[in-house]
């Protein structure tokens, strides 16, 4: 079972820095596209200057609250720290909601989770 649990973290570092990366690159293309765009809209261009205020917000936002934290239970997880399970069946059930990817990874973070809490068979 540690092995899972060590296949896991690394599966964890690795989609976190993706997803890091992946939506730190799409804030840097709105926060460089949307002031251009504005001034090209004419009277209108104040709704974009506002729109393209705010979704960098909530991408940093997303990036704190799933990126981060699936980062740390991954490093949890390589060095087997007590709390990384728990927190790792958390951002696997909202992996769940990314498909096709973060699915299989959540799928795998609940199954991982499941066997390593079962007892033990007595004898």
């Amino acid at each position: 079972m540690e092995s899972h649990k060590r296949i896991l973290g690394i599966l964890y570092i690795v989609s976190g820095l993706i997803q890091l990366m992946v939506l730190a690159g799409v804030s840097l293309f709105i926060t460089t596209l949307f002031p251009w765009i504005a001034s090209e809209a004419g009277d209108e261009g104040w709704i974009l200057e506002l729109i393209g205020k705010f979704i960098p917000i909530i991408l940093w936002s997303i990036i704190l609250l799933f990126s981060v934290p699936t980062i740390i239970a991954g490093i949890g997880l390589l060095q087997n720290k007590s709390w990384a399970l728990m927190l790792a069946l958390i951002m696997g059930c909202f992996k769940l909601f990314s498909f096709p990817i973060g699915t299989a990874l959540g799928i795998y973070a609940i199954w991982v989770y499941a066997e390593s809490n079962k007892p033990a068979p007595t004898a």
